[in-house]
């Protein structure tokens, strides 16, 4: 069995006793949130600098108020801090083709990231989740932090930042996998749903803060949006290593899932720990030790034929086109589109796109719940989906109206797109990776994980680089191309339906 995390020996040190059943899993939800947010905010600065990397030349040198308050707007002039640089760029972006080499750069982070992702799902399962989180975490970070220096080392090859984000790319693969996988280790099926989607809110507080940390240093430099998220999610992997107990058993607990197959038995088990509390210290010793790495894990083609597994994996692809579009691409979008008649800053946009993900974190727990009571996780992913179209088309047509519909409409796209996409890749995944096929004496959630989860990040890397080359022909082709998509997650689930 691999050894117990250093911090929690610490702590059982200090208390004189061990923790409850109970309070494992509360520690386990907020180490893996925190994880989590810390990829996903290390993800955002890409977004946040865009404009400043290839500005706009019309939009130099203005003003504008916001009557909601100054934290979404505040009055600055757009080109006289950063040393001059908003207004002339970075090379090699602010050539005529910048926009072009900004989608290159996305889909060059994501295409890694993506590909590494189906590595990263088999490794989860064989090799200590700890371990392998940690290092993903920290080399994340180094990589994102390579890129920010960039600026301060002034380098302006193609290629350096080419690099930089493909080897970001293969480390942020490490995180998904991971966190659901431990997730699924220490909570059973009951209301997964619901407790999946309040703790997939990690990805919009990732964005939110990675949004506004990034935002907040750009009249200091871009390099530094980059650097700090990457020191960030280094200290994110430190606790990682320090306090996350990948496996129940690591720790002196039953697996929920059990490992002879008796699933009745072993809730019935854990349930009865979860009432003796502290207690439980006394006889942990009589649980059978199977460990992290006792157990076998299962091949990419076995998982594969785990009824589900292609058509969630198909819808995610679909997905996550459409949400990593807006990842990637709202803070630009909200730069160069008046709304009200008014142009907003730079730092306004990328303050101003954070809402989006508010909405995304409603969505994800409204998904998760009525997954939960109608047993029906393929149908209202689906519903989801569909709903996202009109909120889309009502976003791109009556979003520029005003500056408080802008809002409104954005929440309520952002709970649409976002909420199948928590459902799949968290609830979804972990449901699959204990599927009844398995008869427990097999592990496969990292790897589910990763087939589903590749499979869409695959849908994310095209997203933004079809953006890319068609925001060059208007925005309205952008916001086409997303309508288009989102009947295709609905198509995926005819032959499968909720079973």
């Amino acid at each position: 069995m691999r050894g117990t995390p250093a911090g929690i020996l610490l702590i059982r040190r200090i208390r004189g006793k061990d923790w409850s059943l109970t309070t494992y899993r509360y520690v386990v939800l907020l180490i893996t949130f925190i994880a989590y947010a810390c990829y996903h905010a290390s993800r955002k600065p890409s977004s946040i600098v865009k404009s400043v990397l290839d500005p706009d030349p019309k939009k130099v040198n203005m003003v504008h108020p916001w009557p909601i308050g100054e934290f979404f707007v505040e009055n600055e002039l757009v080109g006289t801090e950063g040393n001059g640089l908003r207004d002339e760029g970075w090379a090699p972006f602010n050539g005529t083709d910048g926009t072009s080499k900004l989608g290159e750069i996305d889909v060059a982070f994501l295409a890694c990231y993506s590909l590494g992702m189906y590595v990263a799902g088999h490794l989860g399962d064989t090799l200590d989740l700890r371990l392998f989180l940690t290092t993903g975490m920290i080399g994340s970070g180094i990589f994102v932090g390579l890129f920010g220096m960039g600026y301060f080392w002034n380098i302006h090859v193609f290629w350096f930042y080419l690099v930089m984000q493909m080897l970001a790319g293969l480390f942020q693969a490490t995180g998904w996998p991971s966190v659901v996988a431990v997730i699924g280790n220490w909570f059973g099926k009951r209301k997964r749903g619901l407790i999946m989607g309040v703790w997939n809110a990690h990805t919009s507080v990732g964005n939110i803060s990675g949004s506004l940390l990034a935002a907040s240093v750009l009249d200091y430099g871009w390099g530094l949006s980059f650097i700090l998220p990457g020191a960030l999610i280094v200290l994110g992997g430190i606790i990682v290593y320090l306090f996350l107990a990948a496996y129940p058993e690591d720790v002196g607990f039953p697996c929920p899932h059990g490992f002879a197959g008796n699933s009745e038995t072993v809730c019935n088990d854990e349930e009865a720990q979860i009432r003796k509390g502290d207690s439980v210290e006394v006889e942990k010793s009589a649980v059978p030790r199977f460990g992290s790495g006792n157990r076998k894990s299962v091949g990419l083609l076995e998982a594969c034929l785990i009824p589900g597994v292609i058509p969630f994996a198909l819808c995610l692809f679909f997905s996550k086109l459409v949400a990593y579009t807006f990842l990637y691409w709202l803070p630009f979008y909200l730069s160069q589109t008046a709304i009200g008649g008014e142009h907003i800053s730079v730092k306004s946009a990328g303050n101003l796109s954070t809402l989006f993900d508010v909405g995304g974190i409603v969505g994800g727990i409204l998904a998760g719940y009525i997954s939960d009571k109608l047993k029906a996780r393929a149908t209202t992913a689906a519903s989801f989906m569909y709903a996202a179209i009109p909120s889309m088309i009502l976003y791109r047509s009556y979003g520029n109206i005003s500056k408080t519909i802008n809002i409104v409409l954005m929440m309520i796209a952002g709970l649409f797109v976002n909420g199948p996409y928590a459902l799949i890749t968290t609830a979804v995944s972990a449901d699959l990776g204990t599927h009844s096929s398995l008869r427990g004496d097999a592990r496969a959630l990292a790897t589910v994980t990763a087939i589903i989860d590749g499979t869409g990040s695959v849908g994310a890397a095209l997203g933004p680089l079809l953006t890319g080359f068609l925001s060059t022909k208007g925005w309205d082709a952008v916001f086409c191309d997303a309508y288009d998509l989102c009947p295709y997650c609905w198509s995926s689930f005819i032959p499968f339906g909720d079973n």
